[in-house]
Formats: structure tokens, C-alpha cells, sequence
């Protein structure tokens, strides 16, 4: 089975000279999805909880809406594939838009669509503080990040602490993982808010929506379409989250002074 991370042989480089040192990188690795035994995509990803990425993907792309319509999911032996079956029969999309994530992100989905969340999220509001304290559980939560960097993580959190966490390579795949998670597991808290390390672009804004999450909060920047589509679908958008401060870019209304 493939490991998340690889060790590896490299020379460090500074004006005192070069020296070899041994550590470890990340590992990327091309991860098909087969879907009632047609082949259906390929992911570039981390090899950490690959069917729960599996699931959310297919409920992130409308496909299905809970664990009740998958009869099964499982990985192959060689690590290389994910055999979903469906217990109803589902239409393979005709083509793929690559997204603006990185390691090759598709969807079906239109970009400018708001998708249907699993369940509205109740009103809630959180102080400064309790959100700068979230992004320090989120920075507490990167233990691949620390043995290797190069790696996304997000978490889902009921404004008190974290639920869920998942890494991957790219900052999409980070999101599926999460959501299928949520339907593994069956977690799925009143107040929702999402946390991730990585940028937020149109897409990662969909994937936050239908999780019902109403606010999302990144350690780096947000894309002009996710602000307008935050705004447009009532989405506490928050970027360049640190532990003692971070800028609001829609829907401030939920954060309290």
C-alpha cells in the first residue's frame, strides 16, 4: 500500500557551501475512481483516506447525497483505485473542467452554480478570538505538513473545536476528504465552519456550500468569484487567517467583536 510521505536523499545549499541531508517529501500519486464499473476520473493526491475522498467527491459533485446510496467503496490492492458501487445506477458527466486547484482538479459542476447543501446551518456568530484560537488548532493539526511541508490541510469545526481533519496535496482533494468523511462518520454539527491552508477559488467555495458550512476560513488568499459568490450565497468568507488577526471578505455579520 502506498505511503503518504517518501524518504528521500537531497543536498541543502547555502553560502556557507552544500551539505547532503536525508529527510522525507510528500507523496503525489495518480489515484483512479471507478464508479459502478466504469472508469470515471483520475486523481492526483496524497494516499491517505483515499475512500472517504472517493465519497465526497461524488457527493461534492451532486452525484449522491448520503452513505444509503453506496452499497460499497473500496481500494485496490495495489493502491491505485477506487471501485465505487452505487446501489441505484448513475450517469457518467460527459466531460471534465479542470479547475483552477492544483494537482489537476476536475469537476462537472458549474462554477457559478450554488449546489444544494446537505442541511442549512443554524445562525451563529464567533468572537475574534474564538477564530484566531481555531487557526491555531488548525496550525496544531498539520502533522504531515510538519514531517514533510508541501501538503494542504482542512478541518471542519463546530466553533469550539475540530471534528475532522485531511491532508492531501491539493487543496480540493482536502475538501472531498472532509466531506466524506462527514458521511462516513456521520458528523455533521449544527454550526459548521471550515478551515484550510490552502486558497479559496470558486471551487473550494462549492465544496464549503454543500456541506452546509456557513463560514470558511483560510490561511491564505480568497479568489475575486469566491468573494462575489460568498457574498451572493451568504458565506462568512475569511482569508489570511493567523492566530491573532485575519481580513473579513464577506459577511461579517457572523463575527463578533
Amino acid at each position: 500500500m502506498l505511503e503518504p510521505r517518501k524518504s528521500i536523499h537531497y543536498f541543502q545549499v547555502d553560502p556557507a557551501g552544500s551539505q547532503p541531508l536525508d529527510g522525507s517529501t510528500i507523496v503525489e500519486t495518480p489515484v483512479s475512481l471507478t464508479v459502478n464499473g466504469d472508469a470515471w476520473v483520475s486523481f492526483m493526491c496524497t494516499p491517505v483516506l483515499l475512500e472517504a475522498m472517493a465519497v465526497g467527491f461524488l457527493f461534492n459533485e451532486g452525484v449522491i447525497a448520503s452513505m444509503q446510496e453506496v452499497a460499497d467503496v473500496r481500494l485496490c490492492e495495489h493502491g491505485d483505485n477506487l471501485d465505487v458501487w452505487l446501489n441505484h445506477p448513475v450517469e457518467k458527466p460527459s466531460g471534465w473542467t479542470r479547475t483552477s486547484g492544483c494537482s489537476g482538479g476536475v469537476t462537472a459542476v458549474d462554477s457559478i452554480q450554488k449546489p444544494a447543501p446537505i442541511s442549512s446551518p443554524d445562525g451563529f456568530a464567533l468572537p475574534t478570538s474564538g477564530i484566531n484560537r481555531l487557526v491555531g488548532l488548525l496550525t496544531g493539526a498539520q502533522g504531515l505538513y510538519q514531517q514533510t511541508g508541501g501538503v494542504h490541510t482542512s478541518a471542519l469545526s463546530d466553533g469550539e473545536r475540530l471534528l475532522l481533519s485531511a491532508d492531501d496535496i491539493g487543496r480540493h482533494n482536502t475538501l472531498d476528504k472532509l466531506a466524506g468523511l462527514c458521511l462516513m462518520q456521520n458528523v455533521f454539527p449544527a454550526r459548521r465552519i471550515l478551515l484550510t491552508t490552502g486558497r479559496i477559488s470558486s471551487e473550494m467555495l462549492q465544496k464549503a456550500v454543500r456541506l452546509g458550512a456557513g463560514m470558511l476560513i483560510s490561511r491564505t488568499s480568497p479568489s475575486s468569484l469566491s468573494i462575489e459568490l460568498a457574498e451572493k450565497w451568504g458565506i462568512t468568507l475569511v482569508g489570511y487567517a493567523r492566530r491573532n488577526g485575519f481580513n473579513v471578505y464577506a459577511h461579517p455579520e457572523r463575527i463578533r467583536e
